[in-house]
């Protein structure tokens, strides 16, 4: 399965086109995308936030299943969320994630489950990513998801989804930036963390007049354009590139 978008809400990319063609175009929870996406669309296979494994349906997997039917047909967030928590009172957190996959696309079903899953197992570090990328996607605002993916960080410092998350929950566009080139240093060949710092260090430099951004944001954005293959690609960077060499502070 796929890793839902979580860049996508946060900072609108003054060149979307260029950061987003390294992820795809998006949507919400599996990712609410803005210009630029985040960690976590496209070919990413290894940034993946559910497994890929499929387990035959039980009787917990067919209880949520009638319950998200039920919401379909009514709309009611609230009784959702009451039948959700629920099931997952009453179940065991392995059995419910795994239940839980087929509706990565649905927060109001992510959220409930893993709030329970991290309650029951606040050392799992992928349950500790997942629900800070549902609790991004849904506005709940940068300190819880920042709490969260320092947690996850420091359980398990190899998740680039917990990076990604650390460093998009950032307020501070300068401390954004900051924190996208450590990502970039800890993960070189992250290209959706590369094109996170482009895109970042392009808003400071937009805003700020500053020099030294904007020197980033092309030095990266010239390292992405000599990897890209995909002529969508090439063409995105060239603009990107083009637009920022025309820059004078």
């Amino acid at each position: 399965m796929e890793y839902v978008s979580v860049c996508a809400k946060s900072q609108e990319s003054r060149f979307g086109d260029a950061a987003g063609s390294w992820a795809g175009n998006g949507r919400v929870a599996g990712g609410v995308r803005a210009g630029f996406p985040l960690a976590l669309w496209g070919p990413r296979a290894d940034l993946n936030l559910f497994s890929a494994d499929h387990v035959p349906m039980d009787s917990l997997a067919a209880d949520l299943a009638a319950t998200v039917e039920d919401y379909h047909r009514h709309g009611n967030v609230g009784a959702l969320l009451d039948a959700v928590r629920r099931l997952a009172r009453t179940s065991d957190p392995e059995r419910l994630a795994a239940a839980a996959a087929s509706y990565r696309d649905l927060p109001e079903v992510i959220i409930p489950v893993y709030e329970s899953i991290v309650d029951r197992a606040p050392t799992d570090a992928q349950a500790l990513v997942i629900l800070a990328n549902a609790y991004w996607l849904t506005g709940r605002g940068p300190d819880v998801v920042g709490d969260l993916a320092s947690r996850a960080i420091a359980i398990d410092a190899a998740n680039r989804g917990a990076w990604h998350l650390w460093a998009l929950a950032e307020s501070s566009v300068r401390a954004r930036v900051d924190r996208w080139r450590q990502v970039v240093a800890r993960f070189p060949d992250d290209h959706l963390a590369r094109a996170a710092l482009a895109d970042n260090a392009t808003s400071l430099a937009s805003a700020e007049h500053d020099p030294v951004a904007l020197a980033t944001a092309i030095a990266t954005y010239q390292g992405l354009l000599a990897e890209a293959t995909e002529p969508a690609h090439r063409r995105a960077l060239e603009t990107a590139l083009t637009t920022l060499a025309s820059w004078t502070f």
